[in-house]
């Protein structure tokens, strides 16, 4: 763990989520389908399958990556405070991931597994990013160890002090996992702090909608999804009737909805924010991460929905405009520079 904070001191962010190294590619359209893709979208596959979608990708650049990962190193990125909840293999790929996220300020209680002798969930999980001309990212996943994350990675101490859990979607195709995010959302509201669900992905959505239903009555606060991922979840027809189950429910709703901004719906209103401007579009994956990242950065600041999203929207402009899912310009400058110099901004 790093030394950045002291037992105790709170965080902003706490998450949850599989621990994963990306390999990111530039891949046609063509290629993407050829390899039984479907575009835009993230697909679990076993370790045969990933080896066969690997050897069809050209030149790569590998990164640590992971949802939910992604998310809190924006985070700290802004200056703000961050721990994450994940299981790695004592592994190359293990070490880079756990490196990654402590030289960036992310606090960890990451579980290294002791390699095994093969098996299907023996080494740090990787993500196969297939980005297209038009910037959008395929993803394939082979979770590996991290699809073994279960209550007992679960760390009461470090979700003790978070203002917000959050938690990324994609971890409830995972059965021992969703123990595990019952047992945090049990801790974050017994300390009092907000629980946050990303919806990650439409598949996943179709795959668990009456179990993500279930989540908005009593055990999720902040609702993060993109257009299609919400309509999806309430059956909606369009954008505006999706809008309106939101604020059914109560809950603090934000609605990504990639060039025409997002949408927060919150129990005082609606409200729609533009999306910041951008040269080109490179690489969309890890977009709604750092939106997410910078939402949850001005809302534990003290910043209204408008203004956190608005900062959620800078942070995913940034992060769309190269390759690769982590921040690479300073955040924090950004931020001061579009007048988002929320408190405690460093």
């Amino acid at each position: 763990m790093p030394a950045t904070d002291a037992p105790g001191e709170p965080i902003d962010v706490v998450a949850l989520g599989s621990a994963l190294v990306d390999v990111l590619a530039h891949a046609e359209e063509e290629a993407v389908a050829g390899a039984g893709l479907t575009k835009g979208t993230m697909a679990l596959v076993d370790l045969d399958r990933a080896a066969a979608l690997y050897a069809t990708m050209g030149p790569g650049t590998e990164v640590s990556g992971g949802s939910a990962a992604n998310t809190v190193a924006g985070v700290t990125a802004l200056g703000g405070t961050a721990g994450f909840i994940g299981t790695v293999a004592d592994d190359e790929l293990g070490e880079v991931f756990v490196h990654d996220l402590t030289a960036v300020g992310v606090t960890l209680a990451t579980r290294a597994r002791p390699l095994a002798q093969g098996g299907e969930d023996a080494a740090t999980g990787r993500c196969l990013v297939f980005v297209t001309p038009d910037g959008e990212r395929t993803m394939a996943t082979h979770l590996g160890v991290a699809s073994t994350l279960g209550p007992g990675d679960v760390d009461e101490a470090l979700l003790a002090r978070a203002q917000v859990v959050y938690v990324e979607g994609y971890l409830w195709d995972l059965g021992p996992a969703k123990a595990a995010i019952r047992r945090a959302t049990e801790i974050a509201h017994g300390h009092e702090a907000l629980v946050a669900l990303s919806l990650s992905d439409p598949f996943c959505v179709e795959r668990h909608r009456r179990e993500f239903l279930s989540l908005l009555h009593g055990e999720v606060d902040v609702l993060f999804a993109n257009e299609e991922e919400v309509r999806l979840l309430f059956g909606a027809a369009d954008l505006g009737g999706a809008v309106e189950a939101c604020a059914e429910t109560g809950l603090l709703c934000a609605v990504t909805r990639g060039a025409a901004g997002s949408v927060v719906v919150a129990p005082d209103g609606v409200t729609e924010v533009a999306a910041e401007a951008v040269e080109a579009v490179v690489d969309t994956t890890g977009a709604g991460d750092l939106y997410a990242a910078g939402f949850l950065y001005g809302l534990t600041h003290g910043e209204r929905p408008e203004r956190a999203a608005r900062l959620g929207g800078l942070c995913a402009a940034e992060v769309i405009s190269h390759l690769g899912a982590r921040p690479q310009a300073d955040l924090r400058a950004l931020a001061r520079a579009a007048g988002l110099a929320v408190t405690g901004l460093r």
